[in-house]
């Protein structure tokens, strides 16, 4: 069976603007470096993306770090200060970071293929877990957050881990979304362990079991030849509502309906 993602995780931080300090930077880069190599060299790279995906252990690395212990800047820091410790050790680790925050959140596919000679996994299922990730949680779940990082972390062997963090500007929140390779049936149908929040809102989640016919029409639409049918089904949506009064006031007059 092919390996797909299991979401092992999700976590709600404050959406704070700003940089790291350049010096707290440099010793986040060290500390991280070497606590990535001892957890290596004792358990092996898998067991890095395995702690990777956990959102707890994940929070708890940025504060051993040394960044702030619930901002939402934990999630771009910490990644980018870990793809800095690995730069140059990648292949003597086997442990490969690609991605980051806004333009570099797009370009784990090219840095996949730049470490390929090395990669005995097949790159083409790398680069569509990765592509894959991102649009699950940025359109399959619509929950009004925008992805703006894109952390995708992966060994060798082909196993892999992401990061990822969607922001939204209304609630000033973030929210970070972790996933974990592993066997599972679909990419979109119940592919998180869990989705789990204290928020409550009106979310369209079309990876449920129970979406399954809007996946079908979505795909159905999205692959029609001519937009005439859709358009027609759009002019039946119409709906004229009028009210019980009987009166007409100046606010029920349309100047354009008269005009015309």
């Amino acid at each position: 069976m092919e390996q797909t993602p299991v979401r092992t995780g999700i976590a709600n931080l404050p959406l704070h603007y700003g940089k790291a300090p350049p010096w707290l930077f440099e010793k986040m880069i060290r500390l991280a470096r070497e606590i990535t190599l001892c957890i290596i060299a004792e358990s092996g790279p898998r067991e890095m993306l395995h702690r990777m995906s956990d959102p707890y252990w994940f929070q708890a690395f940025g504060c051993v770090l040394g960044f702030d212990w619930h901002s939402s800047g934990i999630t771009t820091t910490l990644c980018g200060a870990l793809k800095e410790a690995l730069r140059g050790l990648e292949y003597d680790t086997g442990l490969f970071i690609t991605g980051g925050k806004g333009r570099t959140s797009r370009q784990p596919p090219l840095e996949i293929q730049r470490f390929g000679s090395s990669i005995s996994a097949d790159l083409n299922n790398l680069v569509y877990a990765s592509r894959m990730t991102a649009k699950v949680d940025t359109s399959a779940i619509q929950d009004g957050y925008q992805l703006y990082h894109h952390s995708f972390m992966f060994t060798q062997n082909g196993s892999w881990a992401v990061a990822q963090q969607g922001m939204n500007k209304t609630t000033k929140y973030a929210r970070r979304y972790h996933w974990l390779d592993s066997q599972v049936n679909d990419f979109v149908c119940e592919p998180h362990a869990a989705i789990c929040t204290m928020y409550k809102a009106n979310v369209l989640n079309l990876v449920a079991a129970e979406s399954e016919a809007d996946r079908n029409l979505v795909t159905c639409i999205a692959t029609e030849n001519t937009p005439k049918k859709n358009l027609l089904h759009l002019d039946q949506l119409k709906n004229l509502n009028l009210p019980q009064k009987h009166h007409i006031t100046v606010h029920d007059i349309n100047p354009s309906r008269i005009s015309k």
